[in-house]
Protein backbone atom coordinates (compact mmCIF):
# COMPACT_ATOMS: atom_id res chain seq x y z
CA UNK A 1 0.00 0.00 0.00
CA UNK A 2 1.45 3.51 -0.78
CA UNK A 3 0.42 6.86 0.64
CA UNK A 4 1.62 9.00 -2.49
CA UNK A 5 0.84 8.94 -5.47
CA UNK A 6 1.86 10.97 -8.95
CA UNK A 7 0.02 11.30 -12.27
CA UNK A 8 0.08 13.79 -15.12
CA UNK A 9 -3.20 14.80 -17.09
CA UNK A 10 -3.06 16.70 -20.30
CA UNK A 11 -6.68 18.19 -21.12
CA UNK A 12 -9.74 18.73 -19.41
CA UNK A 13 -11.07 15.45 -20.47
CA UNK A 14 -7.86 13.60 -18.73
CA UNK A 15 -8.73 15.64 -15.50
CA UNK A 16 -12.55 14.59 -15.63
CA UNK A 17 -11.61 10.78 -16.20
CA UNK A 18 -9.26 11.41 -13.40
CA UNK A 19 -11.50 12.34 -11.12
CA UNK A 20 -14.08 9.83 -12.22
CA UNK A 21 -11.60 7.21 -11.35
CA UNK A 22 -10.72 8.79 -7.77
CA UNK A 23 -14.34 8.64 -7.38
CA UNK A 24 -14.43 5.39 -8.20
CA UNK A 25 -11.87 4.25 -5.66
CA UNK A 26 -13.86 6.49 -2.84
CA UNK A 27 -16.73 4.79 -3.65
CA UNK A 28 -15.17 1.20 -3.37
CA UNK A 29 -13.62 2.28 -0.19
CA UNK A 30 -17.30 2.85 1.04
CA UNK A 31 -16.71 5.18 4.07
CA UNK A 32 -17.00 9.14 4.06
CA UNK A 33 -14.28 10.82 3.45
CA UNK A 34 -12.10 14.37 3.25
CA UNK A 35 -9.76 15.48 0.19
CA UNK A 36 -8.15 18.49 0.04
CA UNK A 37 -7.67 20.20 -3.43
CA UNK A 38 -4.79 22.26 -3.63
CA UNK A 39 -3.80 24.52 -6.46
CA UNK A 40 -3.01 28.09 -7.91
CA UNK A 41 -6.37 29.38 -9.70
CA UNK A 42 -7.38 27.44 -13.02
CA UNK A 43 -5.63 24.66 -12.11
CA UNK A 44 -8.61 22.24 -12.66
CA UNK A 45 -9.82 21.37 -9.20
CA UNK A 46 -13.03 21.81 -9.89
CA UNK A 47 -12.70 20.48 -13.49
CA UNK A 48 -10.91 17.07 -11.19
CA UNK A 49 -14.38 17.69 -8.87
CA UNK A 50 -16.59 17.04 -11.97
CA UNK A 51 -15.36 13.99 -12.70
CA UNK A 52 -15.69 12.66 -9.40
CA UNK A 53 -19.48 13.67 -9.51
CA UNK A 54 -19.69 12.15 -12.55
CA UNK A 55 -18.51 8.72 -10.94
CA UNK A 56 -21.86 9.13 -8.95
CA UNK A 57 -24.08 9.70 -11.91
CA UNK A 58 -24.02 13.85 -11.99
CA UNK A 59 -24.68 15.08 -15.90
CA UNK A 60 -24.26 18.45 -15.67
CA UNK A 61 -21.28 20.73 -15.13
CA UNK A 62 -19.76 20.98 -11.31
CA UNK A 63 -20.41 24.59 -10.04
CA UNK A 64 -17.96 26.21 -8.23
CA UNK A 65 -19.17 27.33 -4.68
CA UNK A 66 -16.86 30.12 -5.01
CA UNK A 67 -19.79 32.68 -3.54
CA UNK A 68 -21.79 30.29 -1.50
CA UNK A 69 -19.31 28.41 0.29
CA UNK A 70 -20.54 24.87 -0.69
CA UNK A 71 -22.39 22.74 -3.35
CA UNK A 72 -24.22 19.73 -1.82
CA UNK A 73 -24.88 16.39 -4.07
CA UNK A 74 -27.42 13.75 -3.12
CA UNK A 75 -26.65 10.85 -4.62
CA UNK A 76 -28.70 7.35 -4.00
CA UNK A 77 -25.66 5.64 -2.27
CA UNK A 78 -24.02 8.70 -1.18
CA UNK A 79 -23.40 12.29 -0.59
CA UNK A 80 -20.42 14.44 -2.12
CA UNK A 81 -19.92 17.80 -0.86
CA UNK A 82 -18.11 20.58 -2.50
CA UNK A 83 -16.35 23.09 -0.92
CA UNK A 84 -14.39 26.14 -1.97
CA UNK A 85 -12.93 28.65 0.74
CA UNK A 86 -10.91 30.76 -1.54
CA UNK A 87 -13.35 33.90 -0.87
CA UNK A 88 -13.66 32.91 3.42
CA UNK A 89 -13.20 35.97 5.19
CA UNK A 90 -11.92 34.68 8.25
CA UNK A 91 -12.06 30.67 9.22
CA UNK A 92 -14.56 31.49 11.62
CA UNK A 93 -16.95 31.64 9.46
CA UNK A 94 -16.95 28.29 9.15
CA UNK A 95 -18.97 28.22 12.66
CA UNK A 96 -21.69 30.35 11.12
CA UNK A 97 -22.28 28.01 8.03
CA UNK A 98 -22.42 25.14 10.34
CA UNK A 99 -19.48 23.44 8.85
CA UNK A 100 -19.44 20.31 11.43
CA UNK A 101 -22.86 19.14 10.26
CA UNK A 102 -21.38 18.33 6.57
CA UNK A 103 -18.46 16.41 8.37
CA UNK A 104 -20.90 13.20 9.57
CA UNK A 105 -18.64 10.25 8.73
CA UNK A 106 -21.06 9.18 5.97
CA UNK A 107 -20.00 12.25 2.96
CA UNK A 108 -17.27 12.58 0.29
CA UNK A 109 -15.84 16.04 1.54
CA UNK A 110 -13.72 18.08 -1.33
CA UNK A 111 -12.76 20.72 -0.36
CA UNK A 112 -10.70 23.69 -2.27
CA UNK A 113 -8.60 26.35 -1.01
CA UNK A 114 -9.02 24.13 2.28
CA UNK A 115 -5.62 26.60 3.84
CA UNK A 116 -8.57 29.51 4.49
CA UNK A 117 -10.79 27.11 7.30
CA UNK A 118 -7.29 26.15 8.98
CA UNK A 119 -8.25 25.41 12.62
CA UNK A 120 -11.88 24.58 11.27
CA UNK A 121 -11.87 21.54 9.04
CA UNK A 122 -11.63 18.39 10.03
CA UNK A 123 -8.82 15.45 9.82
CA UNK A 124 -7.67 15.03 6.01
CA UNK A 125 -7.63 11.64 4.56
CA UNK A 126 -5.92 12.60 0.79
CA UNK A 127 -4.43 16.13 -0.21
CA UNK A 128 -3.98 16.37 -3.89
CA UNK A 129 -2.01 19.08 -4.89
CA UNK A 130 -2.34 20.13 -8.73
CA UNK A 131 0.88 21.35 -10.61
CA UNK A 132 1.18 22.96 -13.60
CA UNK A 133 3.32 21.42 -16.04
CA UNK A 134 4.52 22.49 -19.79
CA UNK A 135 2.02 20.31 -21.25
CA UNK A 136 -1.09 19.87 -18.42
CA UNK A 137 -1.31 19.21 -14.88
CA UNK A 138 0.75 16.83 -11.96
CA UNK A 139 -1.53 15.60 -9.67
CA UNK A 140 0.13 14.55 -6.57
CA UNK A 141 -2.02 12.89 -3.98
CA UNK A 142 -0.61 12.01 -0.28
CA UNK A 143 -3.05 10.13 1.81
CA UNK A 144 -3.06 11.29 5.52
CA UNK A 145 -5.07 8.43 7.21
CA UNK A 146 -5.48 4.47 6.83
CA UNK A 147 -8.76 5.34 5.01
CA UNK A 148 -6.50 7.69 2.61
CA UNK A 149 -4.38 5.49 1.69
CA UNK A 150 -6.85 2.55 1.08
CA UNK A 151 -7.97 5.06 -1.54
CA UNK A 152 -4.66 5.64 -3.01
CA UNK A 153 -4.12 2.11 -3.35
CA UNK A 154 -7.31 1.08 -5.19
CA UNK A 155 -6.48 4.54 -7.51
CA UNK A 156 -3.15 3.42 -8.10
CA UNK A 157 -4.73 -0.53 -9.46
CA UNK A 158 -7.39 1.55 -11.92
CA UNK A 159 -6.50 1.25 -15.54
CA UNK A 160 -4.91 4.29 -17.03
Amino acid sequence: MSNEYQIEAIGEHAMVALGMQFGDALDACGQGSVVFLQGDLGMGKTTFTRGVLRHFGHQGAAKSPTYTLVEPYQFKQQKVHHFDLYRLGHPEELEYLGIRDYFDGSAINLIEWPNQGAGYLPTVDIELTILPQEHGRTLSFVAKTTMGTAVLTRLQQAPV
